[in-house]
């Protein structure tokens, strides 16, 4: 069996991780979408990214298929994506599945918020849509 760390250092070595400070200089861009994909409690207790949009980890593959009833036509947009979470495990590992689902556009914060608000960066209350 593959520990948590082997599965997260072999996505690591297929996909791009973003630094902090190039992600923050993407904010408000029109073609880079951040997609936090922490739970709604860690969202509420800590804020998000200025402009990120939620997709919870557990549906991430739902909403990327096309065929997926839960699918969001913003996934087939052609934008970047900056995928983050607290620490930057969860998101490495999502990147690597957005990529083999066919999402070119994809990388992940190293770090995760961790290392965004260890860096100073603003953070924009939740809002629950």
């Amino acid at each position: 069996m593959k520990s948590y760390q082997e599965l997260i250092a072999e996505a690591q070595a297929v996909i791009t991780t973003v630094t902090v400070a190039d992600a923050a200089a993407q904010v408000g861009t029109a073609e880079v979408i951040f997609v936090d994909l922490r739970n709604e409690g860690e969202l509420a207790y800590t804020g998000v990214i200025p402009g990120a949009i939620h997709v919870p980890r557990g549906i991430l593959e739902s909403v990327i298929d096309p065929t997926s009833p839960y699918y969001n036509p913003l996934f087939g947009s052609g934008k970047t994506f900056l995928f983050y979470c607290a620490s930057g495990r969860r998101s490495a590992l999502a990147t690597q599945r957005a990529q083999e689902m066919g999402l070119t556009e994809v990388a992940h914060i190293g770090g995760g918020l961790k290392a965004w608000k260890e860096a100073g960066y603003a953070l924009d209350p939740y809002q629950k849509p």
